[in-house]
């Protein structure tokens, strides 16, 4: 990239944030229902919440979140990790005033993961992209799905997503969002294509449920 390419979009990312903060700090964020009213069961899996460390909530910051972890009717209880579907989503109201979503990307090798491979991949009934990784950490494997969901778009990209942001903001008064992860166990004597369907599959079933929590 460029020298004079590259300052034109700093320049431009400094003056909508300045727009930004021009406005009214208070965001028109239509009503929505709570995340704990989210169903306990998606693609026939029942589910389980998941408490957050005390720690790990003051480092969120300011949003609301729900942490659960969905396992198939036929083997719940049975001890079969490898086929729960762990879901975490953080809703933040407004990300103003520094307020913001924290990248999967960034949080995940601090907890000991590391990247084996990542991709952009489109997923049934959801608008956009989303971001699929697999993780390892010791023997350990897993399979990520993640995305920010912002006003109805799902978005794997972290800059484009805070140029809608931007972008919202200005147009609509609107800077909330949330970040939703999907997280599956890829077990040792499975393949990795099993793993993805078994993501996509729950993203599918859990995309049409999203608006009713996350205003579009």
């Amino acid at each position: 990239m460029s020298k004079s390419r590259f300052a034109v979009i700093v320049t431009s990312l400094i003056a909508a944030v300045l727009i930004i903060h021009s406005r009214s700090d208070a965001d028109r964020v239509p009503f929505r229902a709570p995340l704990s009213q989210l169903p306990e069961q998606v693609d026939s899996r029942v589910s389980m919440d998941i408490p957050i460390d005390a720690g790990i909530l003051k480092l969120l910051g300011d949003g609301y979140f729900l942490n659960r972890v969905y396992q198939s009717a036929a083997t719940a209880g049975s001890g079969a990790d490898f086929d729960t579907v762990g879901l975490f989503i953080a809703y933040f109201p407004t990300q103003r005033s520094g307020q913001a979503i924290h990248s999967p990307q960034n949080c995940l090798p601090g907890a000991g993961w590391s990247f084996v491979s990542s991709r952009r991949i489109v997923v049934a009934d959801m608008k956009g992209d989303v971001g699929e990784y697999v993780i390892t950490n010791g023997i350990m494997k897993q399979l990520v799905l993640y995305w920010y969901h912002a006003h109805g778009k799902s978005i794997a990209n972290d800059y484009t997503a805070k140029a809608y942001m931007m972008l919202d903001a200005i147009r609509y008064g609107r800077t909330d969002g949330a970040l939703i992860r999907i997280i599956t166990p890829i077990d040792p004597k499975e393949q990795y294509q099993s793993a993805h369907e078994r993501a996509t599959r729950f993203a599918s079933a859990l995309a049409p449920v999203l608006p009713r929590f996350l205003p579009d």
